[in-house]
């Protein structure tokens, strides 16, 4: 397996003089994890720089709270370039590495095409195999989606996918992690690993110190962290309806469709709904966003990831709504479309910075215990 293609050399000076400036000020240092990770260092490698970019959550306070920024003839803004060096590191520790430049094209229009593909195929495959009874009502005593396609089949296809995007994320992790320098049994850690996977599940670093973070603009607001709760809440919640059916299939011999009051069905439903609300308030925020921290070059991919989990879970509620109905073969070949196109732009969209902020976020919390020369750890 070949290495990390190198970031940019002018995005590496640049990310470097930024970082020497604020480590001279230091003004910012209560802000968030990244300014005492780089108050830790004198010179800023690739893997430096990659690593601060991912523990960043771009919500601007350092830049409006910053003496040097624009106009100032520093020109600092130092959320917007570390949001470059975020975006270069994506590609930097994609795998396989052909399949980096797919960050580039993973917009909006991309990934809907590729749902609609999907759809259009089963569609296509649904109505010539089975005749007039794909778009026939059937009833959930005749197993409904499996009168339709077979749940081996839907079973093998999406989890061989799934799979697929599992494994490429762990590579692209574990290359994340060798770039820091840290051993891979490091990672295992058990107070770090405890305290980042805390940081993670309760979002602390978009409370602002309790205000809320400067997002859109330069007044504190809860929202982000508000609409972030149900897009990580939602995902979670479907992933163990996900995971509950499964259990309910080979352990109880129990298959779906499941009453609307059973556990699989109230969890998924919940979830559902959190990743309408999640992903469309953080679109909204978003089109508000102060353009000054924006960065175009990831506008494509972060709008595609949020208009994919909206379109899996409005055709999923929708599916769940008419599962009786003659409307239920397309209904499911659209909503098994548009997750597979999730699946496909997992490990090359916004969900990989879940992963490498995660691993940032055990690494801070590894060096935190570490002292410096003539310092005592935090």
């Amino acid at each position: 397996m070949s290495g990390p293609e190198a970031l940019p050399t002018e995005l590496i000076a640049e990310g470097a003089r930024m970082a020497r400036i604020c480590n001279a000020c230091r003004y910012c240092e209560g802000y968030c994890a990244v300014f005492p990770a780089l108050e830790r260092r004198l010179d800023f490698t690739a893997g430096d720089l990659s690593y601060l970019a991912n523990l960043c959550h771009n919500c601007g306070s350092c830049y409006y709270a910053c003496q040097y920024a624009p106009p100032h003839e520093f020109a600092l803004n130092l959320p917007r370039m570390l949001a470059e060096i975020r975006g270069a590191s994506y590609q930097r520790y994609a795998w396989p590495d052909a399949f980096a430049s797919l960050f580039d094209r993973n917009g909006v229009a991309v990934s809907v095409a590729i749902a609609a593909m999907v759809a259009l195929f089963l569609i296509g495959t649904g109505s010539l195999a089975g005749g007039k009874s794909f778009f026939a009502p059937h009833s959930d005593a005749s197993g409904a989606f499996y009168a339709l396609m077979p749940h081996s089949v839907m079973a093998w296809t999406f989890g061989m996918v799934f799979l697929l995007a599992m494994i490429v994320l762990a590579i692209g992790g574990r290359r994340f992690w060798r770039d820091t320098e840290e051993r891979s049994r490091d990672l295992l850690a058990a107070p770090s690993l405890a305290d980042a996977t805390r940081d993670v599940l309760t979002l602390k670093y978009l409370d602002g110190g309790g205000e809320g973070c400067t997002y859109p603009d330069e007044r504190p607001s809860k929202l982000r962290r508000t609409f972030h709760h149900f897009t990580f809440y939602g995902f979670m919640l479907c992933f163990a309806a996900t995971c509950i059916a499964t259990l309910y299939h080979y352990v109880l011999h129990a298959p779906a469709p499941y009453p609307f009051t059973s556990l699989p069905v109230l969890l998924g439903s919940a979830g559902g709904i959190g990743l309408v609300i999640g992903p469309v308030g953080l679109m909204w925020l978003k089109v508000k966003r102060d353009r000054e921290l924006s960065t175009p070059s990831q506008t494509g991919m972060n709008a595609a990831f949020l208009v994919l989990l909206v379109l899996v879970s409005i055709t999923g509620l929708a599916l769940l709504a008419c599962r009786e109905t003659a409307m239920m073969g397309v209904l499911l070949a659209v909503h098994l479309g548009t997750v597979m196109a999730l699946f496909l732009t997992l490990p090359y969209g916004k969900f990989v910075h879940g992963v490498y902020r995660f691993l940032a976020l055990a690494r801070y919390h590894l060096e935190r215990r570490r002292p410096l020369p003539d310092i005592a750890a935090e």
